[in-house]
């Protein structure tokens, strides 16, 4: 059962790092970043209402739609807008690795907002986190004589965004998402993202597009939202949230090693320094409670948390 549970999080990991391989080749044929963003919201919705009519697991309780409503604001339309346009300004391989300051948000989001300890760990998750940004966002121009105005500071910023959106996955989840399926809570939120994201597409979504780029847009919603998000939750429901978000950090990892061969994106040694850090502080944030994973890892996880994926 680990096992399988490990091959489904894996998949979901491989499934994520197609996101930016996947947005820049729609943005390649005339497709808008904030469009394909709001493409994969769509095309993802329509699989999940068809699986959460076909389960039966369509109905949300009325005191639960504001915090869905929420999740779609922030989980959705601002994460899938902010990390697409990250993509679109500084590459999919620096974007993911962007993403991946998540934890970091959680630690500090839960201690202002939950109440949760500063520990140790999470401050030196923190600096970690600091230090990984400044690593691969300012390090190559800093050392290069170029100076701070050769950094994308827009795809920086959005970068970063997406990385605090997708922290509050824990933030609602803690209160509210483990109380339903996964296709009953994408059923609602989905829509809402595409709702938010409308405004932002003066043209409309529905302008001409070439056969290619539909194509490229339904495999980013059928991989990337409906693939992913319904293998990732089978696996956590078989493995702990710790191990489960061990696996999924692979996401960066793989995106960047897509985005060598597909678009051939790369780093230069303060980049991979920066990677490393970050990375290392998503280990630290998620091991750095000892009593808590031990917990974890003996009573396996049912539904959405901490760690969970673009």
């Amino acid at each position: 059962m680990q096992v399988r549970g490990t091959l489904f999080v894996l998949c979901a990991a491989a499934l994520w790092a197609l996101i930016g391989p996947l947005s820049k080749q729609a943005i390649a044929y005339g497709v808008t970043p904030l469009e394909a963003a709001f493409w994969r919201s769509a095309l993802g919705w329509s699989l999940f209402a068809a699986h959460a009519l076909a389960t039966r697991t369509w109905k949300l309780k009325p005191r639960d739609a504001p915090a869905v409503a929420a999740f779609g604001v922030f989980g959705v339309a601002t994460l899938f807008g902010a990390y697409i346009l990250s993509i679109h300004y500084v590459g999919a391989a620096l974007a993911s690795v962007l993403l991946y300051t998540a934890p970091a948000w959680v630690a500090l989001l839960a201690w202002l907002m939950l109440g949760e300890s500063m520990t140790g760990s999470k401050i030196l998750a923190l600096c970690m986190t600091l230090a990984g940004v400044a690593c691969v966002s300012l390090g190559s121009s800093l050392l290069s004589g170029q100076g701070l105005g050769a950094v994308n500071l827009p795809g920086i910023l959005l970068g970063l965004l997406s990385g605090l959106s997708y922290a509050t996955y824990y933030i609602f989840g803690k209160r509210y998402l483990g109380r339903y399926a996964t296709p009953t809570l994408f059923l609602y939120a989905l829509p809402v993202g595409c709702l938010c994201l409308l405004p932002f597409l003066p043209g409309g979504p529905f302008g001409h597009k070439s056969w290619q780029a539909w194509l490229t847009l339904a495999a980013l919603g059928l991989t990337t939202t409906y693939g992913a998000y319904s293998v990732y939750y089978a696996g956590l429901r078989i493995l702990s949230a710790t191990r489960t978000a061990i696996v999924a950090s692979l996401e960066p990892v793989l995106a960047a090693a897509l985005a060598y061969v597909w678009w051939n994106e790369r780093f230069d040694l303060t980049g991979y320094i920066g990677s490393a850090l970050i990375l290392g502080a998503v280990a630290c944030t998620i091991l750095g409670a000892p009593g808590k994973v031990a917990a974890a890892e003996a009573e396996p996880a049912s539904e959405p948390s901490i760690e969970a994926s673009a």
